[in-house]
């Protein structure tokens, strides 16, 4: 698999069968080891153990409706009370450019979901946005934050 800008980790992966597979500490199973959940497995483990986001906090392809679909958004992580959206996270593979497609699309998500923060990552180039629903405005953040760093 690809080197990612993310922190190594002590990756599980097994075959099963013909298939190669990674444990989704998330989810708690393994899963396809695709390029994109390579990304994704990296950008959780860099999340709970570099900035301390809590994984009991998290969820990888929660469902939700979408124009009247089935969606899942990559990665959800919620408010310690009442269970809200706080971030979404989208992902794609290291060789999928992250384009105005991309941002369009964890937009969408976040037309239902309304969470505070949209994070994108292809492991090479992250990008996290803010949204202030009161303020009605978003910004662009330098870097991903530390879970005690979120407003």
């Amino acid at each position: 698999m690809d080197t990612l800008n993310l922190p190594a980790y002590p990756a599980r992966v097994a075959l099963q069968g013909s298939r190669r597979v990674i444990f989704d500490v998330l989810r708690g199973r393994f899963v396809a080891l695709t390029p994109e959940e390579w990304v994704r497995q990296h950008f959780v483990h860099y999340l709970i153990d570099h900035l301390g986001y809590p994984a009991a906090l998290m969820g990888n392809e929660v469902t939700i409706r979408l124009g009247g679909c089935e969606r899942r958004p990559d990665t959800v992580v919620y408010h310690r009370q009442g269970g809200r959206p706080r971030i979404i996270i989208e992902y794609k593979a290291p060789t999928v450019a992250i384009t105005p497609k991309v941002f369009a699309q964890i937009s969408a998500y976040n037309s239902v979901l309304r969470a505070d923060y949209l994070f994108i990552s292809n492991g090479l180039q992250h990008y996290c946005c803010h949204i202030d629903y009161a303020e009605q405005t978003s910004r662009m953040l330098p870097k991903i934050p530390a879970y005690a760093e979120l407003g």
